[in-house]
């Protein structure tokens, strides 16, 4: 094979919080003001990246932000020293100062967008960084995101990264959440697949009630056209509202692709025959056999899906095509979810194998193992034209651990979020981070 799925993982940041910033997540509301452990949310992430490299998997680490965001608070208006923006915002608006302390960046699923040079006009990799509109707190990240990835895919012969689509509902984008690529092999021609909660300019479809639907089809054909996508490679599709309204927020929160394979809810998309039936005939077309793994209702409900996080998991392939199933821990705290991956591994169909993962720092605010990945299919030259510095070896889970061990605070609750000093030592962890990785100056405290 001459081209590989690189998964690149979020690395948690310092300021890892509970504070329930993601209306329509349930497990970040159900687990507000709790107490986290930044220090082994980062090393539980970590663990993860090494085990799948270990495995022979294609890994990358993508690098937190700066937190607080001094210059968002700025420009609400708090003034001073940058310890006394942080201050005033403490004591004038605390739920502005959890928002702007956010590490949700770590879920990096959200971070892009992401089209392979066998699917674009150009023939390059092309990166599309999410403007997360839905909420604020993470509709600040897209410009260090942008910066982050501009370090890590410089090379413009290879790599194209686009701005953000407009801030503004109408274009709300989610990132690789929401989109999946099927293909016979990774070098190969494939199929996007875009999947929206919401159109901004078509009354014709309908909206969820309870909960905000975070995509619109009107982001996804955006960026299929900034990528150059042809026609007959795309497929849209519109989550179930009755799922968003259950708790289904993302796409990859009930289902999750893998080269030919599908692995979703019977209640994942409205009119599902058809959007079945579209990915098969196109992906036969660019010579892919389609092959759909759905979940009935009856063994595994939409609520069990949400509480255990069965989708958000990630499906990895094998050298004898077979794939693997990357969970978190609490597939096996569901008695039905547990039940039916063992059903599913020994089927005889695709996936033939559990891997079982504790991220529970991260799942306690919403993110299982696909949130917390972006997939980036490249060739081998692709690859090698990638910053080495940012793909995972022995010595850089080791350096990164002890970096980790270094900076991280093991306790941090929301109050905690008003301690002066947690700036500084956020910029003093990042700026050795930055030298690690080889990323240059992205921050924007490295930038004045």
């Amino acid at each position: 094979m001459n081209a590989y799925e690189v998964n690149f993982d979020g690395l948690v940041g310092p300021t890892h919080n509970y504070s329930g910033l993601s209306f329509g997540n349930v497990a970040s509301t159900s687990n507000t003001k709790a107490v986290s452990n930044p220090k082994q949310a980062a090393q539980q992430g970590l663990a993860k990246m090494k085990a799948l490299h270990d495995l022979g998997f294609k890994q990358g680490v993508l690098a937190p932000h700066e937190r607080p965001d001094v210059a968002s608070l700025r420009r609400l208006g708090f003034s001073g020293s940058d310890g006394e923006v942080v201050a005033r915002a403490a004591k004038e608006a605390p739920a502005i100062l959890a928002a702007a302390s956010s590490a949700s960046c770590m879920w990096t699923a959200n971070a892009a967008t992401v089209s392979p040079s066998g699917d674009t006009a150009d023939k390059r990799v092309h990166f599309t960084p999410a403007n997360l509109n839905n909420k604020f707190h993470r509709s600040i990240e897209h410009p260090t995101t942008r910066r982050l990835l501009q370090a890590m895919f410089a090379d413009e012969q290879h790599f194209m990264v686009h701005e953000a689509l407009p801030a503004q509902m109408h274009f709300g984008d989610e990132g690789a959440a929401n989109h999946t690529r099927f293909c016979a092999e990774y070098d190969a021609a494939g199929v996007e697949f875009f999947v929206f909660g919401a159109a901004a300019f078509d009354g014709r479809y309908p909206a969820p009630q309870r909960f905000p639907a975070r995509q619109t089809l009107e982001a996804c054909q955006a960026v299929a056209r900034l990528h150059g996508l042809s026609e007959s490679g795309v497929v849209y599709a519109q989550q179930d509202p009755a799922t968003i309204d259950a708790g289904v927020f993302h796409n990859d929160v009930i289902s999750v692709g893998n080269r030919n394979v599908l692995f979703h809810h019977e209640k994942s998309f409205l009119e599902q025959g058809r959007v079945l039936e579209e990915l098969s005939r196109k992906l036969a077309a660019v010579g892919g056999q389609f092959v759909p793994v759905e979940v009935p209702d009856a063994e595994v409900s939409v609520a069990e899906a949400v509480k255990s996080y069965l989708f958000n998991s990630q499906l990895l392939s094998k050298p004898d095509g077979s794939m693997i199933i990357v969970v978190p821990e609490e597939c096996r705290n569901v008695e039905s979810v547990w039940s039916y991956l063992q059903k599913l591994s020994s089927s005889g169909g695709p996936i033939n194998e559990i891997r079982v993962f504790d991220l529970k720092q991260s799942m306690q605010n919403g993110g299982g193992p696909a949130c917390l990945r972006l997939r980036v299919a490249m060739s081998a030259s692709e690859i090698a034209a990638v910053n080495q510095g940012v793909l995972m070896s022995d010595d850089l889970f080791a350096t990164l651990n002890a970096w980790v061990e270094r900076h991280y605070r093991d306790r941090l609750s929301a109050d905690d979020l008003a301690d002066p000093l947690l700036l500084d030592e956020c910029r003093t962890a990042l700026d050795e981070l930055t030298r690690i990785m080889r990323l240059g100056s992205v921050y924007p405290f490295q930038l004045v």
